[in-house]
């Protein structure tokens, strides 16, 4: 297969690099500044601190004095803007039509370099990080992910919410979100990737200019993440609600590691579309659930496979039983050439459409530079996942579908985890 190039790298003196995806024939260009930390990095006190120092962004600066100064300078042209907070990365961007690229940069590397953080709107700020809290612990749907990495991981960085805890979140000082910066915001953690219709060679001279001022330096690494698992985990979290919230499924590969092109195969025929296995056997056969799928999951360090739904309350235990069955199945049978052609097709299609937005080519490349130091094609993606045999899948299933090694994490009305252990085996 013919590798297809779509980016350029630069690395300045200091250690931070530019990735650059020249896109002619769009109007727009997109600018992400990312930085290798998140909440893997933190210490229990300051739980949640990059996912605050990310709302402290926005501000003010010595330029935009005010946070509606921040918002307005791009909402003027009609730019589009945000920030996010993950395990291992945290990043900054912004949006605009091709003839205000200029802007886009000028405005996210103000905020990246140049933000003061003020005292008074880091108080405003723990109120609506706090709502952040609540709105989606208030959502089961969404608070079923925070209490599946709570099962896998328990009290360590892995196993904490991003956002922190509202005790957290209250404590915090701005001496420590200072720190943070200092610590973790260093030249080789970071990486500025652009896309989209721009004058390649002055743009990138734009952006060494403005980073090169940044002193070279290197950061501490995060704690290693420590997985231990006899037996196995059931995580209940009791409310009287009409439909279950549940997550099943065990520890898997990381992202460095190549059988995750394995699991992604699988991932994709046995929940990952509405032709799949579970969709078909859940929904459209049972009528349990409205919503149910796969998902496999992984940082640099760790890695996890999942089947997620919302589930009548009254067909709980009949869903995960029809999960693991499936789950043992990948064990002891084959899955069939059609079926393995179709999950390969699917992931190929899906891929290369997502690949068509400019986004997507940022954080494909980004992600990538920035965790692993590499950047490995689309390409070279697709022909891994093309090289995924039956006998892949099967070895992998029997690898990680072990009895002791089964995770659950509900959110319903239970309260017993006893009517749980009866039936979580394989």
């Amino acid at each position: 297969m013919k590798k297809n190039k779509i980016y350029n790298k630069v690395i300045l003196d200091n250690g931070v690099r530019i990735i650059s995806i020249p896109q002619k024939e769009v109007k727009s260009a997109t600018i992400f500044i990312l930085v290798k930390t998140g909440s893997k990095y933190e210490t229990k006190n300051i739980s949640g601190i990059s996912h605050f120092l990310e709302h402290m962004f926005f501000k003010g600066t010595d330029k935009m004095k005010r946070p509606i100064d921040v918002a307005e300078f791009l909402d003027r042209i009609g730019g589009s803007f945000n920030a996010f907070t993950g395990e291992e990365m945290t990043g900054y961007y912004a949006k605009t039509a091709y003839t205000h690229f200029d802007l886009a940069i000028d405005w996210v590397s103000d905020i990246f370099l140049n933000s003061k953080f003020p005292a008074k709107e880091m108080e405003k700020e723990r109120g609506v990080i706090i709502e952040e809290i609540n709105m989606y612990e208030d959502n089961p749907m969404t608070h079923i992910d925070q209490v599946w990495k709570e099962v896998l991981y328990g009290d360590q960085p892995a196993g904490w919410d991003i956002a922190g805890t509202k005790e957290t979140v209250s404590n915090i000082t701005r001496k420590e979100i200072v720190g943070y910066v200092k610590d973790r915001y260093k030249t080789r953690n970071i990486v500025v990737c652009i896309a989209g219709n721009y004058d390649e060679n002055v743009v990138i001279d734009k952006i060494r200019s403005i980073f090169s001022v940044m002193k070279d330096d290197n950061a501490l690494d995060k704690v290693p993440v420590i997985e231990k698992q006899e037996k196995p985990e059931i995580k209940l979290c009791y409310r009287k609600i009409n439909q279950t919230n549940l997550v099943i499924g065990v520890r898997s590969y990381n992202q460095l590691d190549d059988r995750k092109y394995v699991i992604d195969v699988m991932s994709a025929f046995l929940g990952g579309m509405m032709s799949s296995r579970l969709f078909d056997k859940v929904r459209e056969k049972m009528g349990a659930a409205y919503h149910i799928r796969t998902s496999n999951d992984g940082d640099t360090d760790v890695g996890n496979f999942s089947a997620s739904s919302g589930v009548d309350n009254s067909k709980v235990f009949q869903v995960i039983e029809v999960i693991l069955k499936e789950f043992n199945r990948l064990k002891v049978e084959k899955v069939g050439e059609a079926e393995l052609r179709k999950a390969k097709d699917y992931i190929k299609g899906k891929t290369l459409l997502g690949f068509e937005s400019i986004e997507s080519k940022i954080s494909f490349c980004g992600a990538q530079e920035l965790l692993t130091d590499k950047i490995i094609s689309i390409e070279d993606v697709l022909e891994k996942i093309e090289n995924v045999t039956a006998e892949d899948i099967q070895e992998a299933a029997k690898d990680i579908f072990k009895a002791d090694k089964l995770n659950l994490a509900i959110i319903g009305p239970f309260k017993d985890k006893k009517e749980f252990e009866k039936i979580l085996k394989i």
